[in-house]
């Protein structure tokens, strides 16, 4: 059984970090040129929308945003045609990303399996001149040699314990919270 353990970001910061993102993007990248982010499914589809609306706030530039669904590069589901397959939701990625700096958003970062899986699904579609990876929550325990480029919050976890992001479109709220595994 899960138990909350604390809340760790509030909606007032989620705002400053994701704020804090869109600047450290823009910066990185001399401003947002040839830029365009790419939404991991589930949270991160609306944290990729709302760093690109601070993005034409602070540029007055709108960029490009897609949403990447994973299922079918992950590494740890069963074999296709197996009980209990994942629902395969769709790809919306209404631009080429052929030659473009391609800002991946997600919302947990923990093994790096999923960074990984994105990374293959984007090579499915082009080949972008360059791939970032941006994260709201950096929980450790890598699996594979993946860091994110911009980080929201580092949240050092123990193996039993859970980050939940809620955002309003999927929870009805803007908050991080650590829940333990009991």
């Amino acid at each position: 059984m899960a138990q909350l353990k604390a809340r760790l970001m509030d909606e007032a910061a989620m705002n400053r970090a994701l704020t804090r993102i869109a600047h450290e993007i823009l910066e990185h990248n001399d401003g947002c040129e040839n830029l365009c982010l790419v939404g991991i499914r589930r949270r991160g589809e609306p944290l990729a929308r709302v760093i690109a609306e601070k993005i034409a706030l602070i540029e007055g530039q709108k960029i490009p945003v897609g949403t990447l669904d994973i299922t079918l590069y992950r590494d740890d589901l069963s074999p296709a045609g197996e009980a209990g397959q994942p629902r395969l939701n769709r790809t919306q990625v209404p631009f080429s990303i052929t030659g473009k700096r391609v800002v991946l958003v997600d919302d947990v970062l923990f093994t790096g399996r999923t960074a990984r899986a994105a990374i293959d699904a984007l090579f499915s579609m082009g080949r972008p001149a360059r791939i970032q990876l941006a994260i709201l929550v950096d929980r450790g325990h890598r699996e594979l040699p993946i860091r994110a480029d911009y980080v929201g919050k580092n949240v050092p976890t123990s193996r039993t314990e859970l980050i939940a992001v809620k955002v309003p479109e999927i929870d009805g709220e803007n908050a991080v919270e650590i829940w333990t595994m009991e």
